[in-house]
C-alpha cells in the first residue's frame, strides 16, 4: 500500500519476509484443514487463525513503515534543520513518522507474537506477568523443556540481534513514555552546547536498525511457526 502511494512499485517478498509469510501461509493451510474436519467445536483453531492472520498484516504494516522510513531518510541531505527548505523538512518529517511507526509496530508485532506462543503451548504467562511481553514468554517457555528447540531457535535469534533491538527498544521508551525520540537527540546537543545548530541523527544507522527489526521479527515468526507446524500432529488442540 505505502510503495504505491510513494510512487514505487508493489513488493515482491523474497528473503526472511517471504519465509515467514509462506509458513504463516501453510499454518493457515492447516488451520482451514482443521477446522473443516472437526468443526472445532472450542474454537482454538478458529482463535489461532485469527491471530495468525493478524501476524501476517503485522508483519506486513512494519515492513511498509521500513521502507517508507528508508525512502524519506534518502531524501534529506542537510545536516540540520536549520539549513532544510520546506520540501526537505516535509521529507524529513515523514520519515520521523514512519520511523516512530515502525519501531512500535516491531515490539507490538513482537507482543502479539507471544501472545500467541504463550496461548497455544498454556504457558499461563500472566501469572507471572499481567501484560507480559514477548521476552517474558520466553522466558516462561524455559520451563518448557519439551519445547527446548524452540526456546534455542527463539534466543539464538534475541541474542543475534541483540544491539539494534536494544537501540530500537529504548528509542520506543523514550517516545512512549518521556519525550519525543528525535526531540531527546536534539536535548542532548543543547546540554553539549547551547548555541549553535543541532544536528541530524544519522538517519542512515536509525533506518539501518530498522530494518535488522525486520529480519528479526521476520526470522522470529518464521521459527515460531515452522516449529508449530512441525510438531503439529504431536500435539491436540494445546500442548
Amino acid at each position: 500500500m505505502l510503495r504505491t502511494l510513494l510512487g514505487e512499485p508493489p513488493r515482491v517478498n523474497s528473503g526472511y519476509l517471504k519465509e515467514a509469510m509462506d509458513a504463516m501461509a501453510r499454518m493457515l493451510q492447516l488451520l482451514m484443514n482443521e477446522i473443516k474436519e472437526s468443526t472445532d467445536p472450542t474454537h482454538d483453531y478458529r482463535e489461532l487463525e485469527i491471530w495468525t492472520r493478524g501476524l501476517i498484516t503485522s508483519l506486513d504494516e512494519f515492513e511498509q513503515s521500513s521502507y517508507a522510513a528508508s525512502f524519506y531518510a534518502a531524501k534529506v541531505h542537510a545536516e540540520s534543520t536549520d539549513d532544510m527548505g520546506p520540501d526537505e523538512k516535509a521529507d524529513y518529517a515523514r520519515y520521523v513518522y514512519f520511523y516512530k511507526d515502525g519501531f512500535i509496530r516491531m515490539f507490538a508485532t513482537l507482543d502479539k507474537l507471544g501472545n500467541v506462543l504463550d496461548d497455544w503451548y498454556h504457558l499461563e504467562t500472566s501469572r507471572i506477568k499481567a501484560h507480559f511481553s514477548y521476552f517474558t514468554v520466553l522466558k516462561q517457555l524455559e520451563g518448557q523443556p519439551k519445547h527446548k528447540t524452540l526456546l534455542i531457535q527463539l534466543s539464538s535469534l534475541k541474542d543475534k540481534y541483540h544491539q539494534p533491538m536494544n537501540r530500537l527498544r529504548k528509542r520506543r521508551n523514550t517516545e512512549i513514555h518521556h519525550m519525543n525520540v528525535e526531540m531527546q537527540d536534539d536535548l542532548w546537543q543543547r546540554h553539549q552546547a547551547l548555541h549553535g545548530k543541532v544536528k541530524l541523527e544519522d538517519l542512515k544507522a536509525f533506518t539501518s536498525d530498522l530494518e535488522l527489526g525486520v529480519d528479526l521479527v521476520s526470522r522470529s515468526l518464521l521459527e515460531s511457526f515452522e516449529y508449530m507446524i512441525s510438531t503439529w500432529k504431536k500435539q491436540t488442540v494445546r500442548s
